[in-house]
């Protein structure tokens, strides 16, 4: 008797909408096909539970490396989510409390056995860039705060500062503030919302203009030895590829070594198989772990196979 197929089901935002060529979770997704693993598609409104069970209508999902024609979905099936064996959690941010209601869901199905990748309440734990405060001797001066006080007294002390809401992804509302600029006040009323909502401010770092903002892949607490450099375009001070940045691939220095070192046994003990750390100069700045990007731009530099990589940590876990 033919040993059953494993099935992966993928939580994510509309397929349709991804750029094919960058997008990590179209490699996940890739890499799996190839040793045969089923795919199961859902969005977030595709979830409910009843009495305690996860149901989920699911869409069997085929997939290919086409940048114009990259999947292929069938008609809907309503189904406990208990029938996967692993659930990869790709919905990009908000961090918002919708986030966080759909990790409650999917709890219910690590809860039945089911591997979900990242764990469900280390999503909650793990949050983006509020997570840095665990590991402050590894981070540029740093503030969380309210209050627009607090900030401009902290641009002071600094003399220049990068702001940016806790929630946000792909450069936006991030803000490099110079002590004495007449926009200040605005610029921190804005990204604390009239001083209403938590937000970050950190030390401008300047190695980004010629090192950039280095994304460095975790897999199972190890990292991939290859970092993705996004250097700002110019007039920019934002190290996002999604805003122009341009994509140089780098060794890892030592300091990023050990910043992996710091940081990766941690994640990997709070189920965090996939993470990305994103380093500036010799600081960790964030760390991203809902739904972290780089595999495929790291791919095309270096010849290897990442996504393979996190596969075979996931195997190693059923």
């Amino acid at each position: 008797m033919s040993q059953q197929k494993r099935r992966l089901g993928v939580v994510m935002d509309r397929i349709e909408s991804i750029k094919p060529a960058k997008d990590s979770t179209l490699a996940m997704l890739l890499e799996a096909a190839s040793r045969g693993w089923q795919l199961s598609y859902m969005e977030q409104a595709d979830l409910w539970v009843r009495d305690g069970r996860l149901q989920a209508r699911t869409r069997s999902l085929q997939v290919r490396d086409d940048p114009k024609d990259w999947f292929d979905l069938e008609d809907p099936v309503a189904e406990p989510l208990a029938d996967l064996d692993v659930i990869l959690m790709r919905k990009d941010p908000p961090f918002d409390m919708e986030y966080i209601y759909t990790t409650y869901l999917l709890g219910r199905a690590e809860q039945a056995g089911v591997l979900v990748v990242n764990r469900t309440n280390s999503l909650r734990d793990v949050s983006e860039k509020a997570y840095t405060m665990w590991f402050a001797d590894c981070c540029p001066p740093t503030l969380i705060t309210r209050s627009m006080t607090e900030m401009g007294a902290f641009l002071e002390e600094q003399g220049s500062i990068v702001v940016k809401p806790l929630d946000g992804m792909g450069g936006r509302s991030i803000f490099v503030v110079h002590a004495g600029d007449p926009n200040g006040n605005v610029i921190f009323e804005t990204i604390t919302s009239g001083g209403t909502h938590f937000a970050m401010a950190q030390r401008y770092i300047p190695e980004i203009v010629e090192g950039g903002d280095k994304r460095i892949l975790l897999i199972d607490g190890q990292p991939y030895p290859h970092a993705l450099a996004r250097i700002p375009a110019p007039g920019d001070n934002r190290g996002n590829l999604a805003v122009g940045a341009r994509a140089e691939g780098r060794e890892l220095t030592d300091r990023d070594r050990r910043i992996c070192e710091r940081v990766g046994p941690v994640l990997k003990d709070k189920g965090i198989l996939f993470a990305g750390l994103d380093v500036i100069g010799d600081y960790l700045t964030e760390i991203n772990v809902t739904s972290p990007t780089g595999i495929r731009e790291l791919e095309r530099f270096f010849g290897d196979n990442i996504a393979g990589l996190m596969f075979d940590a996931i195997e190693s876990r059923l």
